[in-house]
């Protein structure tokens, strides 16, 4: 119980903090139909196949990944309160809280590209549930990534550049899977049937990670 109330807490303080500023929102989500928008007017009257369409969506959820949840730990550094933080709550408790701060985040984005999506790239989508499924999935093993890596440099003098530059070569086998598990969902793909060892391979690929986080995050967060 100990845990999942020092979870809470750090995840009810990065929410009072975001619903009075609401600066990685406004940010992420602005960031968002700006891609989206650019490529509508980019591809125009142009039909976008189902493989193009499941890989530029989520092209765009990296990026705003990259851009947005670096924030996670940068601005604890800002505000004065890592100290705080390391005084009271365990490296464990601060990632998981951290994390789920995250991960809805990005299922905020994943609602809004999807209907974006939807709307200004006739995209079809066959199986609801499989989609779903691979995109809360694949933000799982995201946001994890980047809550661990976002810890590691918010301390770093060039912070900015250099979470892109550690993220995407740690994300290379769960951006293949997602990609082939969204196809499978759209129309003509073949859903759970050809997404089954997609599904499998990012699940594992967000447990492994959130569970080496969770062990060794208290060396990261104390050193």
């Amino acid at each position: 119980m100990e845990f999942f109330r020092g979870s809470w807490a750090v995840l009810k303080k990065d929410l009072r903090l975001e619903w009075r500023s609401r600066y990685a929102l406004n940010m992420l989500l602005m960031f968002v139909l700006s891609s989206l928008l650019l490529i509508a007017f980019a591809i125009g009257q142009e039909t976008v196949g189902q493989r193009m369409q499941s890989a530029l969506l989520w092209i765009v959820i990296l990026f705003s990944a990259s851009i947005g949840l670096g924030r996670s730990f940068v601005a604890e550094e800002e505000r004065g309160t890592v100290l705080l933080l390391q005084l009271n709550v365990p490296g464990s408790q601060v990632f998981t809280g951290k994390l789920i701060f995250n991960f809805l985040l990005l299922l905020a984005v994943d609602a809004v590209s999807l209907v974006v999506f939807a709307v200004l790239l006739n995209m079809v989508i066959e199986d609801w549930g499989l989609l779903v499924l691979a995109l809360g999935l694949g933000s799982l093993g995201l946001a994890g990534a980047t809550t661990l890596l976002a810890a590691i440099i918010a301390r770093a003098s060039n912070k900015g550049p250099l979470l892109p530059v550690l993220l995407f070569p740690l994300l290379i086998p769960l951006l293949l899977s997602v990609v082939r598990a969204s196809r499978a969902a759209l129309d003509g793909g073949l859903g759970f049937t050809g997404a089954t060892g997609d599904l499998q391979t990012i699940a594992l690929f967000g447990g492994v990670v959130i569970t080496a986080a969770v062990l060794l995050f208290d060396y990261v967060w104390m050193d």
